[in-house]
C-alpha cells in the first residue's frame, strides 16, 4: 500500500474543511456530511474551532483511495495559526490549494502558494464555491497566473456558474499544456500530429514535479468536480517515498495529550520503520496505532515523554530544520485573574508551549510572557486556559518583539577560586556577530570533566543548552540572535565540579562578554503590496511616510496601482485601520515579514546578572 501525505490549504473561508469533510465522505470514511456553520465537521474537534468556525489546530484523517492510502491534513487558514500550516508543509507529499470562486485570491492565498512552491510541494488548485453567487471563472485564470502562479493550467471548467446547480467538466487545453512544458521535442510532435501525444502523462509528469498546478473547478457544498478532484489527487501527486528497511527518519510534527496527561506524538516517517518498544533519545515507544509505522506513513507515537514539536526521530530528515515562515512578532503578558493560580498558569502555558514551541514562553520574575502571530491566536489561548485548565486569564497590551545581535567580539572568563567565582568551575569564551547561531567548544580534552559528563559530546550540548538559555534574554531584554559563540578555556576539579557549576556560570560569563561586545536592538520589518484604485494613489503615497513606511517601487496595472515597500511590523496594524479610508474602501494589504532594523528602544533588564555584580 502506497501513502500520499496531502495537505489542504486555503485562506480563512475559502471553503477548506468543507472541502476536507467532502473528501473523507467520498473516501467512506464519515456516513454524513458534516458543517462547519453547524459545528459537526470531523477535523474542527476543537470546541472553540466548532464555535468560531475555523480551523485552529491541524488534524489528520485517512482513507483508502484506489490503491492508495491518503493521509489527509487539513491545515489553518487564519494567518495567526500559520506555525500550524508550517508544521503540515514539512510533511507533505502534495497538496490542494482552496481558492473561493467568489472572493478569489486573498492575502493568505499569496504566502500559501509561495511557501509550497519555494518548499517544492506539488500542488494542485481547486475553485470552490462556484454555486454561489458572483463566481467567476476565466476572469479567475487569470487572476491565479497573474498572482499565485504563471504556471497553472485548468483541467476543468465550470457550467451554469453562480447558481446552485452549477457543475464542472473536463477541459484540457492540450495546446497550452505544450507550451507550458516549454519542450522542442514536444512541440515539435504536436505540430506533426496533435492526436499523438499523451497529454494526462504529460500533465502528471510535470506536475508531481511541481512545474505544473492543475485547476479544478467545484463545489464543496455540492460535491460538483469533487470526484474529478479525487482523480486528479491520484494521478497527478506523487506517493510518498522512503525505503522501510533503512535507517530510522521521521519528524514530529504535531503533540497532543491524552486523557492521562501524556504526551501523544504524530510522526511522519520518511525512511525506515518504527515499532513499538523502539528506544528513541526522547523515550521509548510505548504503543503505536497500527502494528508499525513505515516510510511514508503518519502515526500516532506513545511513550516519548520528553517530545517536542519539530523533534526528529531517529535521523533527522533533510531540510526540517528550516523555518519556512517568520516567527512572531508580537508579544504580550498573561495574567492570572486568581492571583493564587500564577504557579498552574505556569505549568499550563508550558504545556502549551510544548504543543506550539512558537509561543515561546518566557518568565520574568513573576511575569509571564508569550509570542503571538495576531490577537486571534490571544482569544484561542484566552479560551483554552479556561476551558482545558480551568484558569481565567487576562492579557496586557500587545507589543513589538525585538531582538538584540552583538555590535562586534566580546570575550569573557570566570577562573575557579579567582576574582569571586562562587563555582567549582572555569569557563572562557567569545562572542562575535554570526548569521543565525553557531557553537563551538575549542578546549583539549584534559579539560573536559569526563567525571560528569562522561564523552566530550556531552559535555559540548550541555554548555550549548545553558548558552541557549541565556541568550533567550539579552543584556537589553530581548533574545540574542544572529550570534556565534566559543568556548576557548574550561576547568574543574574533581570530584567536586558539578554539571550544576557550569550551568550556574555560563549565564554569568557569557552576559560580561555580551556586554563587552554590546548588543544593538533591532525591530521586525515587514515587506508589503498594496493594491488601490489609481485615483488614491497621491494620497497613499503621502500617508504612506506617516506609519514609517519606505516605499520600493510602485507600478501601474490599468486603473489600479501596487506599491511595494517596508515598514516597521509596529505600525503595521495602524495601517490595515486606516487602509479602508485611504483607499475609498478598494485597498488590498499583504504582509510578510522581512528582516530585523537596528532601533534604539530598551526592553526591561530581565537578564542575568554579571559575574562581576557577584
Amino acid at each position: 500500500m502506497s501513502f500520499l501525505n496531502l495537505g489542504i490549504v486555503a485562506h480563512v473561508d475559502a471553503g477548506k474543511t468543507s472541502l476536507t469533510e467532502r473528501l473523507l465522505y467520498a473516501g467512506g470514511v464519515i456516513d454524513a456530511l458534516g458543517s462547519v456553520d453547524a459545528g459537526s465537521t470531523q477535523t474542527d474537534s476543537l470546541e472553540l474551532e466548532r464555535r468560531r468556525g475555523i480551523t485552529i489546530k491541524t488534524a489528520v484523517a485517512s482513507f483508502p483511495l484506489r490503491d492508495v492510502t491518503v493521509n489527509l491534513i487539513d491545515t489553518p487558514g487564519h494567518p495567526d495559526f500559520i506555525a500550524e500550516v508550517e508544521r503540515a508543509v514539512r510533511v507533505l507529499d502534495g497538496a490542494v490549494l482552496v481558492v473561493s470562486a467568489v472572493e478569489g485570491v486573498q492575502a493568505q492565498t499569496r504566502v500559501l502558494m509561495r511557501t509550497l512552491r519555494r518548499s517544492r510541494v506539488p500542488t494542485l488548485v481547486f475553485v470552490n464555491k462556484i454555486d454561489r453567487a458572483g463566481a467567476r471563472a476565466d476572469g479567475l485564470l487569470r487572476d491565479l497566473a497573474a498572482k499565485l502562479s504563471d504556471r497553472i493550467i485548468a483541467v476543468s471548467t465550470a457550467d451554469r456558474l453562480g447558481t446552485p446547480s452549477a457543475g464542472a467538466r473536463p477541459a484540457l487545453d492540450d495546446a497550452r499544456l505544450v507550451e507550458l512544458a516549454d519542450d522542442d521535442e514536444l512541440l515539435a510532435a504536436f505540430v506533426r500530429d496533435e492526436r499523438s501525444l499523451p497529454y494526462r502523462r504529460i500533465l502528471a509528469e510535470r506536475t508531481r514535479t511541481g512545474d505544473l498546478h492543475p485547476v479544478f473547478f467545484g463545489s464543496a457544498v455540492t460535491g460538483a468536480g469533487v470526484e474529478a478532484l479525487l482523480d486528479g489527487i491520484v494521478d497527478l501527486l506523487p506517493t510518498a517515498s522512503g525505503d522501510p528497511g533503512g535507517a530510522v527518519s521521521g519528524t514530529v510534527f504535531k503533540v497532543e495529550r491524552d486523557p492521562a496527561g501524556a504526551r501523544v506524538a504524530y510522526v511522519r516517517m520518511f525512511a525506515g520503520t518504527l515499532r513499538a518498544r523502539d528506544r528513541l533519545p526522547t523515550g521509548t515507544v510505548t504503543a503505536l496505532d497500527r502494528p508499525a509505522l513505515t516510510a511514508g506513513a503518519i502515526g500516532r507515537v506513545h511513550g516519548l515523554r520528553d517530545v517536542r514539536i519539530g523533534d526528529p526521530v531517529g535521523v533527522a530528515p533533510p531540510g526540517t530544520d528550516r523555518q519556512l515562515f517568520a516567527p512572531p512578532t508580537l508579544s504580550t503578558v498573561v495574567v492570572p485573574r486568581d492571583p493564587g493560580e500564577r504557579h498552574a498558569l505556569h505549568t499550563a502555558l508550558a504545556e502549551l508551549s510544548d504543543q506550539d514551541p512558537l509561543i515561546a514562553l518566557r518568565r520574568d520574575g513573576d511575569e509571564l510572557s508569550v509570542s503571538l502571530y495576531g490577537e486571534v491566536q490571544k482569544e484561542v489561548i484566552e479560551t483554552t486556559l479556561a476551558e482545558q485548565y480551568g484558569i481565567a486569564v487576562r492579557f496586557l497590551d500587545t507589543s513589538t518583539i525585538h531582538i538584540e545581535r552583538p555590535c562586534g567580539t566580546g570575550r569573557a572568563g570566570a577562573t575557579m577560586g579567582q576574582d569571586g567565582n562562587p563555582y567549582w568551575a572555569t569557563v572562557d569564551l567569545e562572542i562575535s556577530p554570526g548569521d543565525g547561531f553557531a557553537f563551538a567548544l575549542d578546549v583539549p580534552i584534559e579539560q573536559v570533566p569526563i567525571h560528569v559528563f562522561r564523552t566530550e559530546p556531552f559535555f559540548r550540548e550541555a554548555l550549548e543548552a545553558a548558552v541557549r538559555t541565556t541568550l533567550a534574554t539579552g543584556p537589553r531584554g530581548w533574545a540574542v540572535h544572529d550570534i556565534r559563540v566559543v568556548v576557548t578555556r574550561t576547568g574543574f576539579l574533581a570530584p567536586l565540579t558539578t554539571a550544576a557549576d557550569f550551568r550556574k556560570l555560563v549565564p554569568l560569563v557569557l552576559m560580561d562578554a555580551l556586554r563587552s561586545a554590546g548588543t544593538v536592538v533591532c525591530e521586525p520589518i515587514h515587506r508589503f503590496r498594496l493594491d488601490g484604485p489609481i485615483t488614491a494613489l497621491g494620497t497613499m503615497l503621502g500617508a504612506l511616510g506617516r506609519f514609517g513606511a519606505a516605499p520600493d517601487s510602485t507600478a501601474l496595472q490599468g486603473d489600479e496601482y501596487v506599491i511595494r515597500g517596508r515598514i516597521p511590523a509596529a505600525r503595521l496594524r495602524e495601517l490595515e485601520q486606516a487602509l479602508p479610508g485611504l483607499t475609498h474602501g478598494e485597498g488590498v494589504l499583504e504582509s510578510a515579514f522581512d528582516s530585523y532594523r537596528a532601533n534604539p528602544p530598551h526592553h526591561g533588564t530581565g537578564s542575568p546578572t554579571s559575574l562581576a555584580a557577584k
